[in-house]
């Protein structure tokens, strides 16, 4: 089997095992919010392994497929933001295209930046790990970007909700406007970014001693 040849192969084998982990995930109540979002068993991990072992631009040639795979996983999630009679349509076409691009697209292809350290790093773990920490921080940014422009209006009543009612009250009497759309769009997005960043940081030690991956 020859370089290339290998390359795609491995590559498709990896989105085939991001996918599935990020579907399967899906369907477990406990790992997804009730708003939108949710953390995976380290779904984006061998997305960040592709980008580390083959380079920056394979890496995010492979991401951007994530993307689109994601994005065509999440349909029925998505097609509401374009639906005039659905309770989440986003006032027109732009804005629920413009949420497609930084949630799905950009928040996705980010992950093949997870490579970046590969040879700045000499020991391959720590490598790994620091790329997994970066490559997730940036889907972490993108979301945050989204929350604050499209559901920033939605923070004042997600604190007012009795489950917050503590931490809530505490930020609804000390922001407003949009410093409480920037806290909310940060602590919403964080209660499955954070558990994500942390999930697949830990997954990524072990991975990273697996002979096939080490060789890299």
């Amino acid at each position: 089997m020859n370089t290339n040849t290998k390359r795609l192969t491995t590559s498709a084998i990896m989105l085939a095992i991001a996918v599935s982990i990020a579907f399967i995930c899906g369907l477990i109540p406990f790992l997804n919010l009730p708003f939108g979002g949710g953390f995976t068993i380290a779904s984006m991990l061998p997305i960040v392994l592709i980008a580390y072992m083959y380079g920056t631009k394979w890496g995010l040639l492979t991401s951007a497929t994530y993307s689109v795979l994601q994005l065509l996983l999440s349909f029925n999630n998505v097609q509401a933001y374009f639906l005039p009679e659905s309770d989440d349509y986003m006032g027109s076409v732009g804005a629920a295209l413009a949420i497609c691009l930084i949630d799905y697209i950009i928040a996705y292809t980010v992950l093949g930046l997870g490579g970046v350290f590969r040879n700045k790093i000499k020991n391959k773990t720590l490598c790994i790990v620091v790329g997994v920490l970066f490559a997730l921080s940036l889907r972490y940014l993108a979301h945050i970007i989204s929350g604050y422009i499209f559901f920033g209006a939605w923070a004042e009543w997600f604190f007012g909700q009795e489950g917050f009612y503590a931490i809530g009250g505490m930020i609804l009497n000390s922001f407003s406007g949009q410093g409480l759309s920037w806290i909310y769009t940060v602590f919403y997005n964080g209660l499955y970014m954070l558990p994500e960043i942390l999930i697949t940081s830990i997954v990524a030690i072990p991975v990273s001693r697996i002979p096939y991956v080490k060789k890299y």
